[in-house]
């Protein structure tokens, strides 16, 4: 453990790692795109330079700066920029539709906005205007939006227009700010200051605004090599999920920057392309979800490509199957966590045996109480039996934007996550899904995760998702919907009998529907919007 603020945990690593390659990216994509390779040296430099621009454009103690970007070079020295000039970095997904990004820029209350002009189809500069056409108008540095009334700035890596200034124009404003000036700055935030404003990824309803002190960000970078097992140096890590979910940007930023390894950046996720990077670049560490894995599979260039260097790749990974692979490694998969505590509260470190593990999502981290209650009453349940969990600790949140702590705290200061789970004689925890994702059918309680835990075993499954469907006499219906592989035979009749085998009477699907993948609405972090699929499933079945 280091420093507990973004800027002094950034000066440290700079300072530690200075000559090592931070991170790689090939503008314009690998095949005909130019190499950008920082070292750590280069990534101080290029964030103090967003610092001082920053500065001159009025960001103060707290101020929140908008990070509209994929991963690319200048997410991070926007990032670490904000961090070194005293503001708050508010990170907004590249995934948001019209409406959720309204909304983003609505809640956050962001005063300067960096984003990334062009994302594949998506013209952000255009959308931005159309959201408020009074930018379209506007002079760079002199915006007046009511609709946005914070919002002064507006920068762009990818061109300008209106309102929106080119990025190599916004970086000459701090040509006039003293570098003294950003240090002082650095070193005046503490570690209770409000660090980051990350949102979630909606799966359930609009975005929410969850703010972070420096101390709880800041605790996990310094955790994830020690979760990871590794080695300094040793990670250049490969990803292409976005860093602005607090997941992705915790594991990644914190795993292969804080020791000293290099960052392989992908701006937006292709199998092919990700499998020449991780070649070329000899990627160690593949930070990819399981949905992405089956991509990368079934690329073209799957067979062909020499994946040796990926040595921290859980052996029981799909993509560990490769020829070339030769890996021990055993990822820390249990473990648990939310963006409301900037990931991780219960794990288990890599090459955790499963015997150790025994199906669990680890034991509590370093400073974190965990306490299992009943929903209703909130009284603590007996060691073994199923309650809500409830968490507080060191990296617990701030709080939502816009709803006071009263609301999202318990008289103890314990979040209540809505998630169901129970701790073992041997203090481990164990999930059973979303609280009000529980079926309740014929008087029962039934947990999806534990339905779909067995329906993804049957190898003609691609996708599982339960839901429960609303019914005049059962209360609700236990509904599997299920999306196969392509080609496979897979009957209503063998998804049952399947689950007859395993599943009480009254956890058995009592229908099982199928769907197409692009039938099934999901979030950027693909996650399935239940409450869209219990829709669909409830108009499928009537």
């Amino acid at each position: 453990m280091g420093e507990l603020t973004l800027s002094g945990w950034f000066r440290t690593i700079c300072e530690q790692w200075c000559s090592n390659e931070a991170l790689v990216h090939y503008e314009g994509g690998f095949a005909q795109g130019e190499r950008v390779s920082w070292t750590y040296a280069e990534m101080w430099a290029r964030s103090n330079e967003v610092a001082r621009a920053l500065v001159a454009c009025g960001v103060g103690k707290g101020t929140r700066v908008g990070i509209l970007m994929t991963n690319r070079p200048e997410f991070l020295a926007a990032t670490f920029g904000t961090a070194l000039a005293g503001g708050v970095a508010t990170t907004l997904s590249t995934f948001s539709t019209a409406a959720e990004l309204e909304h983003l820029l609505g809640a956050s209350c962001i005063s300067v906005l960096l984003m990334e002009r062009q994302v594949l189809k998506k013209d952000f500069g255009a959308l931005v205007c159309e959201l408020d056409p009074a930018l379209a108008s506007a002079s760079p540095g002199a915006i007046t939006s009511t609709k946005y009334p914070f919002l002064t700035h507006i920068a762009a890596v990818g061109g300008g227009s209106g309102a929106i200034e080119d990025w190599s124009v916004f970086l000459a404003r701090g040509a006039s700010i003293a570098q003294a000036c950003v240090d002082a700055r650095a070193l005046s935030n503490s570690p209770a200051d409000p660090g980051v404003l990350f949102f979630s990824s909606g799966s359930t309803a609009m975005p929410k605004g969850i703010l972070s002190a420096h101390r709880g960000v800041t605790l996990q970078l310094w955790r994830w090599p020690k979760w990871y097992d590794a080695k300094p140096g040793d990670l250049r890590m490969w990803s292409a999920n976005g860093f602005f979910w607090s997941g992705n940007f915790s594991m990644a930023l914190g795993g292969a920057l804080t020791d000293g390894g290099c960052l392989i950046l992908q701006t937006t996720f292709n199998a092919e392309e990700a499998l020449q990077l991780m070649e070329a670049e000899k990627a160690s560490f593949l930070n990819a979800w399981p949905h992405q894995w089956e991509q990368i599979i079934a690329a073209p260039n799957w067979a062909m490509t020499d994946l040796s260097s990926l040595t921290y790749i859980d052996y029981k990974s799909p993509i560990a199957q490769h020829p070339t692979i030769k890996s021990t490694w055993r990822e820390p998969f249990a473990a648990f966590g939310n963006t409301e505590t900037f990931t991780l509260f219960t794990v288990y470190p890599a090459n955790t045996p499963d015997e150790v593990t025994a199906g669990s999502v680890g034991v509590p981290a370093h400073g974190v109480t965990v306490k299992i209650i009943d929903p209703l009453t909130g009284a603590i349940m007996p060691q073994g039996e199923r309650g809500e969990i409830c968490v507080k600790g060191p990296t617990l949140m701030l709080g939502y934007l816009g709803l006071p702590l009263t609301e999202t705290l318990d008289a103890e200061g314990y979040l209540r996550t809505g998630d169901s789970g129970h701790f073992d004689a041997q203090g481990r925890m164990f999930w059973h899904g979303r609280l009000n994702d529980i079926i309740k059918t014929g008087g029962a309680n039934v947990s999806p995760v534990e339905v779909d835990t067995l329906m993804r075993k049957m190898p003609q499954v691609k996708i599982s998702q339960t839901v429960g469907v609303p019914h005049a006499t059962l209360g609700e219906l236990v509904v599997t919907c299920i999306v196969p592989h392509e080609g496979a035979l897979l009957s209503e009749e063998d998804v049952k009998a399947f689950a007859k085998q395993s599943l009480a009477s009254f956890k058995v699907p009592r229908s099982v529907l199928f769907f197409a993948e692009d039938e099934l609405a999901t979030t950027g972090t693909n996650k399935i919007k239940t409450a869209d699929l219990r829709k669909l499933a409830t108009e499928r079945l009537a």
